[in-house]
Parts: structure tokens; C-alpha cells; sequence
């Protein structure tokens, strides 16, 4: 497998919208769960998205009912549509895609900046 390729991210105002992308390579038989994480400046990796092979789909706490998460499984691709973008929401957000096995692969990180 190798690294996930993200794209999308970039520059808005506050109450805007973003829609990330990032594909993966492998089967559709060999990914178990695809998501997107994010790294705010000076703080911790936290949690934004995930959806597993099955379409269970996991959100951190604060972007429910803004951000939702989709996949197309013909082409390995999970997309973050982010609406009403906050400040809070800047950061670099990471694609994670987790293998049969266990493996697990991150992205480079796409920046996504929101301005008040």
C-alpha cells in the first residue's frame, strides 16, 4: 500500500465551505476504515470523520451536524464536506486509511485555514 493522497483544503470565512478528498490505494476488500483527522496549531491530533467498509460512519463531537463524511468505493476515495466552517476549524487535516491487517497509512496533511 502507499501513502493516501489528499486534496481540497485551502483558505474561507467563517460560515463557508470546504470539501476534502482522499484517495487510497488497494481493493475495496483491503480497507477497512477510511477517515480524516485534523491537527489544530499547538494542539493535539483529534478526531473529525471516519467511515468503515460497511458505511458506519463516526464524527468527532464538534463538527456533528456540519461536516459529513462520504466514500466511493469504485475508486478507494473518501470526501469531507465541511459546512459552516468556524476559526476552530483551521488546521491540518490528515487522511487515515486502516488495512485488513491493521496497517495503517496517514496522508501528508492538507491545510485548511478559516478566518473570522
Amino acid at each position: 500500500q502507499v501513502q493516501p493522497v489528499e486534496s481540497g483544503g485551502g483558505s474561507v470565512q467563517a460560515g463557508g465551505s470546504l470539501r476534502l478528498s482522499c484517495a487510497a490505494s488497494g481493493t475495496i476488500f483491503s480497507i477497512v476504515t477510511m477517515g480524516w483527522y485534523r491537527q489544530p496549531p499547538g494542539k493535539q491530533r483529534e478526531l473529525v470523520a471516519t467511515i468503515t467498509r460497511g458505511g458506519s460512519t463516526r464524527y468527532g463531537d464538534s463538527v456533528k451536524g456540519r461536516f459529513a463524511i462520504s466514500r466511493d468505493i469504485t475508486e478507494n476515495t473518501v470526501y469531507l464536506q465541511m459546512n459552516s466552517l468556524k476559526p476552530e476549524d483551521t488546521g491540518v487535516y490528515l487522511c487515515n486509511v486502516e488495512y485488513v491487517g491493521g496497517s495503517l497509512y496517514w496522508g501528508q496533511g492538507t491545510q485548511v485555514t478559516v478566518s473570522s
